[in-house]
């Protein structure tokens, strides 16, 4: 009798071994060891190398997305699509609340690959350089490390493989379309040549700018450039445009108020000697409040409309469009902050954890983060005995592959312990009540 009872308890201990042999701690580093076996970094570096061969630009990631759909019909994860035209949203987990999303963008820019090496970009003027081909691949990472410790997971997990970062809004789309309702926090990370290897970077609150664009077509009247009184010369009064625009950060913006406007557009004639019609000039716009942003804009148009009219001109101006929508800044929640600094300790280590200044870049994680918690972090990759890395966006630009363990270990334990902590809690207020 008492030889059966034992049994029973070892055979009951045995079948709960999976969900009882990990403490907190002890997951974080068992997805990063998982993550760094040969056999699932030489799938992660193999797959990075495929999307790196064939990029594509916003809205246009069909054979991205095929291969995402590919690698998740061989780890036996359902999926939707397509989300916001070429996105795929996957599940794992239970299936039921509480729902955490993790998210890696798709995109490429339009730009000619000037690394020479055996997996350079097949497509002209295509380039991954802004490291979304390893973004989805770490996501993919994370999504293998949680189908193989599923058991662990206490609700479900969304994969959000999102189009059209470069500019085009995707993450505006992906909300649109519904794919994230009920979803208590998303999480989304970006590599970065110019931090070491092994180490994140992020703050609380405000992150990365809010940012627009605008464009201005300023008209005068055509004439030889010998006789230019006979003429309204157009740049002329666009140089002026130019040089007030940048005043308004200088003179009219609180210097503690981080504000950016530049000018990147300036298109005016076709020969040295005749004065053109009109000139057309574009740039964007940031701030990290939405006043400030709003203001900023105003003034924008006020002084090219002004600065036109002063030089007998007349001038167009418009912000945004569809295709290239306002980004709001991108703010990370402060009990988030929390919660990654601890995840982040644990698989990487305490001192690998680094606080960041909030940056002038955008991001369109931030149209998650108007909806729900969002969180986004910088995950360094530069490999200090190869000297100084090249930037993002650059033709140059190199993703060191040594990082992807660590993004898809990190995000897969954000992930797994999110849900962990907020069942518990949920069943402690239920206990409570």
């Amino acid at each position: 009798m008492k030889f059966s009872k034992w049994f029973f308890v070892i055979m009951i201990v045995s079948f709960l071994k999976p969900q009882i042999s990990f403490g907190v701690s002890e997951i974080s580093q068992e997805f990063l060891k998982f993550a760094k076996k040969s056999e699932v970094f030489d799938w992660m570096v193999g797959v990075r190398r495929k999307i790196h061969e064939n990029p594509e630009l916003g809205y246009q990631e069909f054979e991205t997305s095929k291969v995402i759909r590919e690698e998740l019909d061989k780890l036996g994860i359902s999926y939707k699509h397509p989300i916001a035209v070429t996105g795929v949203v996957g599940f794992i987990g239970s299936g039921e609340p509480p729902f955490v999303a993790l998210r890696a963008d798709m995109d490429a820019l339009s730009m000619q690959e000037m690394v020479e090496w055996k997996h350079k970009s097949k497509v002209p003027g295509k380039m991954h350089a802004c490291g979304h081909d390893g973004h989805v691949t770490m996501l993919l990472g994370a999504a293998k490390i949680l189908k193989n410790h599923s058991h662990l997971l206490k609700g479900t997990v969304v994969l959000v493989f999102q189009p059209a970062e470069e500019g085009g809004g995707g993450a505006k789309q992906v909300v649109d379309s519904g794919s994230l309702e009920n979803v208590k926090a998303i999480f989304g990370l970006h590599v970065s040549p110019q931090q070491s290897l092994g180490q994140v970077f992020s703050k609380s609150g405000a992150i990365l700018a809010g940012s627009g664009v605008f464009e201005a077509v300023i008209t005068g009247k055509g004439g030889h450039a010998a006789i230019p009184h006979h003429s309204i010369d157009p740049i002329l009064a666009a140089s002026n445009v130019v040089v007030s625009l940048q005043q308004l950060v200088s003179r009219e913006t609180d210097p503690l108020d981080s504000q950016v406007v530049t000018v990147a557009k300036f298109h005016g004639g076709g020969a040295f000697n005749v004065i053109p019609d009109s000139v057309t000039i574009g740039g964007t716009f940031r701030a990290f409040s939405k006043q400030s942003f709003m203001q900023l804009k105003q003034r924008i148009e006020e002084v090219i409309v002004g600065q036109a009219s002063v030089h007998r001109c007349n001038a167009s101006v418009t912000f945004g469009s569809k295709d290239k929508p306002f980004f709001p800044a991108t703010i990370n929640h402060e009990g988030l902050h929390k919660f990654f600094q601890e995840i982040a300790g644990d698989v990487l280590g305490v001192d690998n954890v680094k606080e960041t200044p909030p940056l002038m870049g955008a991001e369109d994680f931030s149209f998650y983060q108007e909806i729900i918690p969002g969180y986004f972090y910088f995950i360094g990759m530069k490999d200090e005995k190869k000297g100084t890395p090249a930037s993002l966006h650059s033709p140059f630009f190199e993703l060191n592959e040594d990082v992807l363990p660590y993004g898809a270990a990190l995000q897969a334990t954000l992930a797994a312990r999110y849900l962990g902590q907020t069942q518990d809690l949920e069943r402690h207020q239920h206990v409570e009540l």
